[in-house]
């Protein structure tokens, strides 16, 4: 019974055929095959069912090996698909295997069993059924990430968790702050990093520290404006410590959380007035223009991006707005609220993002998106490019490429001869 058993992965090829029949009514025009073969839609959803149950059932298996793999095959399936129906009727069954795994799990089984439970609450979406799952759950969460003992790993996975669950689900105004309370006694850690002797101390623990205070903004951002007020009294001045952290992730978080807090304080108070802006500005203005030879090219470029919009934001009040493109549709970046939410859930989705934007109700509800967008088969195929459209497209892209790169190899070798 102890041997591990030979878990077949879900993935993408599982559910592409289920994925286009389920969503046809507004699924991305790419998802219709031309002349395909007809599929016997029920069949196939009752295998894909059937798989899951299968891996459901292995999430109590004796083998970690064998329960972390069925983890990911569902977390697979929940990123990729709605599956709203099944879920209800076996959200008590998913709840216990997930509370099992992180209480009893290792490392990367914990981290398994949270990234399924962001996915489950996403799934579920805002209700009484996902009150109860996060009722279970939330205890669980908060003694894990104030564990000491337990992993950076899982401690980072379950504020991930934590923050997001919480976003989803509480409407109980006491359960947020307490959350958030939680995720603060950890990121605030951070800040003593300066006031220690060696300087050093919060390296092993900085990805834990990131992990929380995104969660803990991504809270913020629901919460009332006299709560909001106090947060940014509290916070706005020792956040900058963190722009001096030798972690470029660290930097980017403490750079975007800045931004934010100063949107939320000028909503709050139109003449909002910060004591030290002279002394922010130059710390994100150096970080925007960063030119030390220590650091890798790409992170370089990496944070001169972000600070540069850092630093518009906090001087001039500005954002620059950003287009999502999801089958038909359109949607326009256009705040740090906005992107710091649709970055959070995008980290979780990964690719099953667009998907879920067209067709998760809760995600369109927060997006403030109105209800999915229903396109018959032959609205579909009109706004489909033809076989041929497509092969004339892509032949004058791969000449205009070729072009571009032989010019460019031409100045190489210029300039190989003249040295």
């Amino acid at each position: 019974g102890g041997q591990p058993r030979n878990v077949q992965p879900f993935s993408d090829e599982d559910a592409s055929i289920e994925t286009m029949s389920h969503c046809s009514g507004f699924s991305d025009p790419a998802s219709f095959t031309e002349d395909g073969p007809e599929v016997d839609e029920e069949a196939t959803q009752e295998d894909f069912e059937y798989k899951l149950k299968g891996f459901i059932d292995l999430t109590l298996d004796k083998s970690a090996k064998t329960r972390q793999a069925a983890l990911e095959s569902l977390k697979s399936a929940f990123s990729s698909k709605i599956l709203y129906e099944f879920i209800m009727e076996r959200r008590m069954t998913l709840t216990d295997s997930i509370e099992r795994c992180i209480k009893k799990g290792k490392s990367d089984e914990q981290c398994a069993a949270a990234g399924l439970a962001c996915l489950l609450c996403v799934q579920m979406g805002s209700g009484i059924e996902s009150e109860e799952i996060f009722k279970t759950l939330g205890p669980v969460l908060k003694k894990i990430v104030c564990d000491g003992a337990a992993s950076i790993q899982a401690r980072q996975a379950c504020a991930t968790c934590l923050g997001i669950c919480c976003f989803i689900v509480t409407d109980d105004i006491m359960e947020l702050y307490s959350t958030m309370e939680c995720l603060e006694n950890v990121f605030s850690k951070a800040y003593q990093r300066d006031r220690d002797t060696n300087g050093v101390s919060s390296t092993h623990n900085t990805v834990l520290h990131i992990s929380a205070l995104l969660a803990w903004t991504l809270l913020l951002t629901i919460c009332p404006m006299n709560e909001v007020k106090k947060k940014i009294e509290m916070h706005l001045h020792k956040l900058p410590s963190l722009l001096s952290c030798d972690d470029l992730n660290m930097r980017i978080a403490a750079g975007e959380t800045l931004a934010l807090l100063f949107e939320l304080a000028r909503e709050t108070d139109a003449d909002f007035f910060y004591e030290d802006m002279e002394l922010l500005t130059e710390k994100l203005r150096a970080l925007a223009t960063d030119g030390n030879k220590h650091r890798a090219k790409v992170d370089k470029r990496k944070q001169r991006s972000v600070f540069r919009d850092v630093l518009r934001a906090v001087e001039e009040r500005d954002f620059p707005t950003e287009m999502v493109k999801f089958g038909p549709e359109r949607m326009y970046i256009d705040c740090w609220v906005k992107k710091q939410t649709y970055d959070t859930f995008k980290e979780i989705l990964g690719s099953g993002m667009q998907y879920h934007l067209q067709s998760n109700d809760f995600l369109r509800n927060v997006f403030e998106l109105g209800p999915p967008v229903m396109l018959d088969a032959a609205t579909l195929k009109t706004m489909k490019i033809s076989r041929f459209e497509r092969h004339l497209y892509n032949s004058a892209a791969f000449k205009a490429r070729t072009k571009a790169r032989s010019k460019c190899r031409d100045k190489r070798a210029d300039v190989g001869e003249f040295f």
